[in-house]
């Protein structure tokens, strides 16, 4: 993707200095050249001059107590200090030279032209000449100076950048912005039918999805010129000057016609107008400009508008309206199959092992952007380097998933042996009860070693498969899970510690929203009682009810929360024994895997072994894949013919089960 660098004048600014210059050069450098033109000779070479009828000119420096004179000939220039001498005016007279009313020009008047107004003017062209070219090699970089001005990068085709290709998890994205692309290549056949090009399209979604991807992706694909520009560059100190700069900017993209025009977090300029008096009217100036230039009286076929945002909800309504924006691409968190392509993508570079299972990655990251899966990797490939490996493993991809999600290990701080035996206990509590719950998600891994992001231990746990809806059985689930910690720890060691914070934070969470979003209180029924807003950042619910109810809901909330706090006691006290093995070999070993868990789980409860899958028909397979005689293929032929017509319809064309003996 390469940039096309616009030339610029040169600033007044720049020319400020040259003036300045101009004038300390005049009143600095032009006296000391005069005085460089000046030999200083004694006073007795004076007197012996003036005996010799030897003076020129001859000038008297009151001020300065010196004499200036020249000689016979007027060709040089001398000076001397002054001593006080009553027949100096006599002495002079007799000597021949002139000195009353003369003024002595101690520099030649072609020379002093020259160093006054003609150096100067030079010096100015050829500053302003050097200036003007380093603008036009430095084009397209910020300006402080450059009022009114947009400095919007200009990007056309190029056969390096990124590509669709590069861009993985987000197809339907793909797929909307790619008829953009299509359309600006050949608009003829969407013009046959009645179809007009889009005036603005809106990318939102979380940080780190892509969007800004996408938009380099277009810039790559397009054979077009592609404008690119933050919003915050927009908003000026003084005010009107972000909309000149917008001015600007759709005037250069009309010139340049068809072309796209991206505007990167545009929530910057393109915020809902309050309409209240001592408001930012520069920002509202910006915007109205904006909306004028997108859909105003005036035409402005050819510019297609791209921003990205991820707060749409703050957007002026004006702007996000038909006509202006007509479509809006959601760039959400990959699915399953789309992290498995986004790994893929960032792991195309890396050497890879055989060990390495993508969509078992993919499926431990639910929730993760593919900013997160392509740090992932790049941990990966770093923690195989320094293992002293050529290629990444599998064991390496797990662990820069817990190092990006929790962070590394500190191997520095050493617990006491009792605060190891409590987090034992309490990480042995979570998956002890995900294990006894039939709708909980598999354990994973379980680990006392104490992590950077502030975790003393953890459980991870992987589902066994993409979902994208829970049930109110599996949020229960996931409460009772969340207590077992601290319900492990009171019932082990009859007290309480500060580990099971965040567990509590979750499951209040989890709670609140079953009763005020989900619906899922008896109490309340059917009613929303909280919004989300900035669903793509923070994702924080506001409350839509009064004090009443608010304080009722927290009572709701709590009587869950007890209630599933109680369960997961219960369930703990029921298989202590088993809580005490695999808690006391937790301790021995730190770190265990979830088959591990798993089948010192069912030895503890005797629950037997599963048997291990066996590969079915291996020689039914070998021989489909050998190649078969024309004689064999015509009589399977044939005998699937009769198989059809064996095959009872109803009165609609549909098949009718077959009947068994």
């Amino acid at each position: 993707m390469n940039e096309v660098k616009r030339p610029k004048k040169p600033l007044i600014y720049y020319y400020s200095i040259v003036v300045l210059i101009l004038l300390l050069f005049n009143f600095l450098a032009m006296p000391w050249i005069a005085q460089r033109q000046v030999r200083e000779v004694d006073y007795g070479t004076f007197m012996d001059m003036a005996e010799n009828h030897e003076l020129g000119q001859v000038e008297v420096d009151q001020q300065e107590n010196q004499i200036i004179f020249t000689n016979k000939e007027g060709t040089a220039i001398y000076k001397t200090g002054m001593i006080p001498d009553p027949d100096l005016k006599q002495m002079l007279r007799d000597s021949g030279a002139q000195f009353e009313g003369e003024i002595i020009q101690q520099t030649d008047p072609l020379l002093s032209f020259l160093l006054t107004w003609v150096l100067p003017i030079v010096i100015f062209v050829a500053i302003g000449q050097y200036m003007s070219n380093r603008m036009m090699k430095n084009a397209g970089g910020p300006n402080a100076m450059m009022f009114g001005k947009s400095n919007a990068k200009v990007y056309v085709k190029s056969s390096v950048g990124i590509r669709f290709s590069d861009v993985a998890g987000e197809d339907e994205a793909k797929d909307s912005l790619k008829e953009i692309v299509e359309y600006l290549h050949d608009p003829s056949k969407y013009r046959e039918i009645g179809a007009t090009m889009p005036k603005g399209i809106l990318l939102v979604g979380p940080p780190g999805t892509g969007k800004t991807m996408l938009a380099k992706a277009v810039a790559g694909e397009a054979n077009v010129p592609f404008f690119s520009m933050s919003g915050s560059e927009f908003v000026e100190m003084f005010v009107g000057m972000g909309a000149s700069k917008v001015r600007d900017l759709f005037k250069q993209a009309k010139e340049k016609a068809p072309c796209i025009v991206f505007i990167d977090e545009i929530d910057a300029i393109g915020k809902k107008r309050d309409g209240q008096l001592g408001g930012n009217d520069e920002r509202e100036q910006t915007l109205n400009q904006l909306l004028t230039e997108m859909d105003g009286f005036e035409e402005n076929t050819g510019v297609i508008i791209l921003a990205a945002t991820n707060r749409p909800e703050s957007l002026d309504p004006a702007l996000t309206r038909p006509g202006r924006f007509d479509r809006r691409i959601i760039v959400d968190r990959p699915d399953l199959k789309g992290r498995v392509d986004v790994l893929k993508v960032h792991a195309k570079n890396v050497n890879m092992d055989e060990t390495v299972d993508l969509d078992a990655i993919a499926l431990a990251t639910s929730g993760a952007v593919g900013s997160d899966l392509a740090n992932m990797i790049n941990e990966a490939a770093i923690l195989a380097v320094k293992k002293g490996r050529k290629a990444v493993s599998q064991k390496d991809l797990f662990e820069a998933v817990e190092i990006v999600l929790v962070g590394k290990e500190k191997k520095d701080r050493i617990l006491s042996q009792e605060e190891r035996r409590i987090v034992s206990y309490h990480e042995v509590g979570h998956a002890l009860v995900s294990a006894l719950q039939k709708d909980s998600e598999p354990v994973q891994k379980i680990t006392i070693v104490p992590r950077t992001m502030g975790a003393l231990g953890y459980v991870m746990q992987t589902p066994e498969e993409e979902k994208f809806l829970n049930t109110k059985a599996e949020l229960e689930a996931m409460l009772v899970t969340a207590l077992a910690g601290r319900a492990a720890e009171e019932l082990v060691f009859d007290t309480v510690t500060t580990g099971a914070s965040n567990d509590i934070e979750q499951a209040t969470k989890i709670a609140r929203a079953m009763v005020t979003q989900y619906g899922m209180s008896e109490k309340f029924g059917l009613i929303g009682l909280e919004s989300i807003q900035n669903r793509y950042l923070d994702g924080r619910a506001v409350m839509n009810c009064g004090e009443a109810t608010a304080a009722e809901i927290d009572q709701e909330v709590m009587k869950m929360l007890k209630g599933a706090y109680a369960e997961a006691k219960r369930m703990l006290s029921e298989h202590r024994e088993t809580m005490d093995q695999i808690a006391g070999f937790l301790i021995e070993k730190e770190t265990i895997t979830g088959k591990e868990f798993m089948k010192i789980y069912r030895r503890c409860e005797g629950i037997p072994e599963p048997e291990e899958k066996k590969e079915e028909n291996p020689v039914k397979e070998q021989t489909i894949e050998m190649p078969k005689k024309e004689a064999d293929t015509e009589a399977a032929q044939q005998e699937e013919k009769e198989t059809q017509k064996k095959v009872e319809r109803d009165e609609d064309g549909f098949i009718l089960p077959q009947k068994r003996d």
